[in-house]
């Protein structure tokens, strides 16, 4: 798959975890994470970790359900639910925290 390849780390910071050994994976997305967490953040919606949270997390599930799209278990989603919250979602990064137009 053609994209920008990113290492994604997962490091336990409580003794409250399931296992104190951090996780590596890679993942590959059409879209630069950067850029895309970047304005998220500058949405001013939530604070800076969350932002991050989301955005990583919603441009790697998204990938996951391209790469998956026939599959029985993501139809549900990819026939139009997930494609209709990501254009709801990228217009809301477009305006202003209460959701009017960004200048």
């Amino acid at each position: 798959m053609k994209g920008h390849r990113y290492r994604i780390t997962v490091e336990p910071l409580d003794a409250g975890a399931h296992s104190d050994t951090p996780f590596s994976f890679e993942a590959v997305s059409h879209d630069e994470l950067f850029g895309i967490v970047e304005r998220v953040r500058a949405s001013g919606r939530w604070d800076a970790d969350t932002a991050a949270q989301l955005a990583v997390g919603l441009k790697l599930f998204g990938e996951v359900l391209l790469q998956e799209r026939k599959s029985e278990l993501f139809t549900p989603l990819s026939d139009g639910p997930f494609k209709d919250f990501m254009q709801g979602f990228k217009a809301a990064m477009k305006a202003g925290p209460d959701g009017s137009a960004a200048s």
